[in-house]
């Protein structure tokens, strides 16, 4: 009889083991997009969810007060660590992430990757990046009328 209730004990117990692993695995890994725009004076990085609900929005402006600073990675790894905060707060695992430029550089600046080495440091998973710089085409009419510029 002793025998009997340890045994029943025991399969009491890796059903309750059973049950916990499988809440983890229902826990859902919640994805965000992050939109990092970053030019050569400023660095603006915003979270939103997948259907565009913003969550927070940080920029070099709100890390320091030196207009000189704003485009470092050292300021970009801040605005980094508190988007980080901002989408622990919100339950998000992972982003997909759109790097955006000044329209018609040929690199963004040079925050974007500091932001991305502090986000993947701070347990992130980075699903996918991509570049959304615009490119002109065309643009407005060259200056200099019909038979161009003359010396």
């Amino acid at each position: 009889m002793v025998k009997e209730i340890k045994q029943e004990d025991v399969k009491e117990k890796m059903k309750s083991e059973e049950e916990s692993q499988e809440k983890k695995k229902d826990k859902k890994e919640r994805i965000g997009v992050l939109n990092i725009y970053t030019s050569f004076n400023n660095t603006i990085m915003n979270l939103t969810d997948l259907s565009g609900k913003s969550f927070a929005k940080f920029s070099g402006g709100q890390s320091t007060k030196q207009c000189r600073l704003k485009a470092n990675p050292t300021i970009a790894m801040f605005i980094a660590q508190r988007i980080a905060e901002e989408a622990k707060d919100n339950g998000l695992t992972g982003f997909y992430v759109k790097i955006r430029a000044e329209t018609g550089q040929n690199n963004p600046g040079p925050g974007a990757h500091a932001a991305l080495k502090s986000l993947t440091r701070a347990g992130f998973r980075i699903l996918s990046i991509m570049e959304t710089t615009r490119i002109p085409r065309g643009g407005p009419k060259k200056k200099g009328g019909r038979r161009g510029r003359r010396p």
